[in-house]
């Protein structure tokens, strides 16, 4: 079938895709290569459909259905997509995606290369077509860059365009599943789906979730739908989850397993009920952990894969809990968090932390914990991580909402979403300024930014100190909020506030944090320390392995002086060492120098990063998970100019600044 003929089809919606079917998830990297085969001709694949009766069928996108057959795409809804979206211009009504993968594809003439659009390379230069452009006018519009040419060159570019036009007419073979087999027997949604897993079991790999969610969606077809509506209520209440991780816990609620096996054949009645235990068992687990732990967004909302057995938990309860077995159940989360505990086999691990609630309650989930990590204590060498990938930077901040931290310049208590706006947010605050230290010979980065050197403050109180000495302004705050410096256990010895003695200063806040952490984490037993006995001999932490991120303070500066670049445009800043996390684990796979995980522009431009000095794995990492990176401040400020201010530069003094400090 002609490929116009397919998209055409899409528009009439006699050819659709069904409910089960995930989202669009293709890069640009992908739509690109594909528009080059379909250019030279080379083989691009086939299609699958099932054809059924359109009465009934359960398709995306909605829209009205032309009576009779209707085809739905089991196999090609990444190229089809594609195809329909460079070369008519818009995205298919069944789009569920990010339709910038698609959007601004160009096509030089002498060079026969796609790229997507950059004004910086493409604006003065004619020979660059915008291919969706071409496809809807043809090439009457482009026959300037012919002038002055000889005929031969001329003629070159016309057939180079035509060629491009004509790619519509490409043959694209089709595979039909009909409504019934060779012997009559009407196909089931469960037989189309298995059809659909395993032809899609190559290309841009399926998660086991997808898989499972196409079996859900064939017999409750408004599932993908409810659920994402689920995960859009947790971030804009500032968390973060995937679809594979509500399953997870819809599967942990229903089944009282991890496997997603345990999920088929359930029916539709049992997974909406689930899946509403789920939410409901979840929504108990993070206002459980916000309330009493103060860990209440996405940044510091560590150790995920354990809110499944939480939401478990808080399903199979009756009544209420108690407020000292809620408080238990908190202290196995935090340590579950603290040491990696779903960092490896996560389902193994789950069904066997499952295994032990069931069979002896928290006690049973306590001594499982207990027996794996050995000893349960907070030794103060475990705050020794500079990242705030560390497992332990979630900790520094629950120890500030969980006890009376207060406001070094003012003495006021410290609570997320203090009243005064902008300046009254909580920031993070180095006691010993980057500065200062790098003036005084302290050069590694993680020395600098160790995790014993940051506390927090609000915005206002975090301007006022500045890069001043700790000598001078810890000892006005001593003065001023006697009881500020311990409610944020900053040693009180005025002898380690010296630059001199930055090392000593270390390790005594080190020792002040894990004590405090241990009087906390007793605090959630009421007493039942039989837990924390340390008989067990001292394990260390097993810090996970993460890529990337700044490695030195002349690094950190050189991106601190891009984001105040950046910000003296009117633009959002970029967010210093971003965290990329394993879907499957949600444990820090790799760490960007500088990125805007939504857009400079939130929703209007792609994710953005900076990697200086990075190597290969890592900008394939970055790829993979969406962003958009440059590899020198120089090619970042040409791409903001260029793309996102558009030549619009601002006149503002800041601006001013900003540029003459590059």
């Amino acid at each position: 079938m002609k490929l116009q003929t397919i998209l055409d089809k899409i528009e009439a919606q006699s050819m659709a895709l069904p409910e089960f079917q995930r989202g669009y998830v293709w890069k640009r990297v992908q739509v690109r290569n594909f528009f080059l085969s379909l250019y030279r001709q080379n083989p691009v694949g086939s299609l699958l459909v099932w054809e059924t009766s359109s009465e009934g069928a359960v398709v995306r996108g909605g829209g009205t259905r032309p009576p009779g057959v209707i085809q739905l795409l089991l196999d090609g809804q990444q190229r089809i997509t594609s195809a329909y979206g460079v070369i008519c211009g818009k995205a298919p009504a069944f789009f569920d995606g990010d339709a910038q993968a698609f959007s601004g594809l160009h096509f030089h003439v002498d060079q026969e290369s796609f790229e997507f659009y950059q004004p910086s390379k493409m604006a003065s230069d004619p020979l660059w077509v915008n291919v969706s452009r071409l496809m809807k006018d043809g090439l009457s519009p482009f026959f300037q860059i012919m002038e002055n040419l000889d005929r031969a060159t001329a003629n070159q570019r016309l057939e180079r365009l035509n060629a491009l036009h004509q790619i519509k007419e490409s043959d694209i073979h089709i595979d039909q599943i009909t409504a019934k087999t060779r012997t009559g027997l009407a196909r089931s949604a469960d037989d189309v789906v298995d059809i659909f897993n395993v032809v899609n079991s190559g290309g841009t790999k399926l998660s086991k979730g997808d898989l499972v969610l196409a079996k859900i969606c064939a017999h409750w077809p408004e599932a993908r739908t409810e659920m994402k509506e689920r995960l859009s209520q947790w971030r804009q209440n500032g968390y973060f989850f995937t679809l594979d991780w509500l399953l997870r816990s819809l599967n942990t609620v229903l089944t009282g397993e991890a496997d997603f096996r345990h999920l088929h054949g359930r029916e539709p009645s049992d997974i909406q009920s689930g899946l509403s235990r789920a939410v409901k068992g979840i929504d108990s687990a993070l206002n459980l952990i916000a309330g009493r732990l103060g860990l209440d967004h996405d940044r510091v909302l560590f150790g995920k894969f354990a809110i499944p057995v939480m939401a478990h938990y808080f399903d199979r309860q009756k009544s209420t809990p108690r407020r000292e077995e809620s408080d238990k159940m908190l202290f196995w989360y935090l340590q579950a968090a603290m040491w990696g505990r779903f960092s490896g086999s996560t389902v193994t691990t789950i069904d066997q932390d499952l295994e032990a609630l069931g069979r002896d309650g928290l006690d049973g989930l306590l001594e499982r914990m207990r027996l794996w990590r050995g000893n349960l204590r907070v030794q103060p060498a475990h705050f020794e991580g500079w990242r705030i990938s560390d497992r332990f930077y979630p900790i520094l901040y629950l120890l500030t909402r969980m006890g009376s931290a207060q406001n070094l310049c003012d003495g006021l208590p410290l609570k997320r979403g203090l009243l005064g706006g902008t300046m009254a947010k909580l920031e993070v605050h180095h006691i010993f300024p980057k500065a200062r230290l790098r003036k005084h010979g302290y050069k590694k980065y993680a020395v600098v930014n160790s995790l014993a050197n940051l506390c927090f403050l609000t915005k206002d109180c975090n301007l006022r100190i500045g890069a001043r000495l700790p000598q001078d302004y810890l000892s006005e705050v001593m003065d001023e909020q006697p009881d500020a410096l311990e409610s944020q256990w900053i040693p009180t010895d005025q002898q380690l506030w010296r630059m001199d003695n930055y090392p000593e200063f270390l390790e005594a806040r080190r020792a002040l944090l894990a004590e405090e952490t241990n009087k906390r984490l007793d605090g959630l037993l009421h007493g039942d320390t039989q837990w924390i006995k340390e008989d067990p001999p001292l394990t260390a932490v097993v810090r996970p392995t993460v890529i990337g991120g700044i490695t030195s303070e002349e690094e950190a500066q050189e991106l601190d002086d891009l984001n105040a670049w950046v910000v003296a445009r009117d633009l959002a800043p970029g967010v210093l060492s971003s965290v990329v996390l394993d879907p499957t684990t949600d444990e820090p796979k790799a760490v960007l120098d500088l990125a805007w995980p939504d857009g400079i522009q939130t929703g209007l431009s792609h994710p953005v990063a900076v990697l200086l000095g990075e190597g290969d794995e890592l900008l394939r990492l970055a790829n993979d998970a969406g962003y958009r990176f440059f590899t020198s401040v120089a090619s970042f400020k040409r791409y903001v100019k260029t793309e996102i201010l558009r030549g619009e530069e601002p006149t503002s003094s800041t601006a001013e600044t900003a540029d003459g400090n590059q």
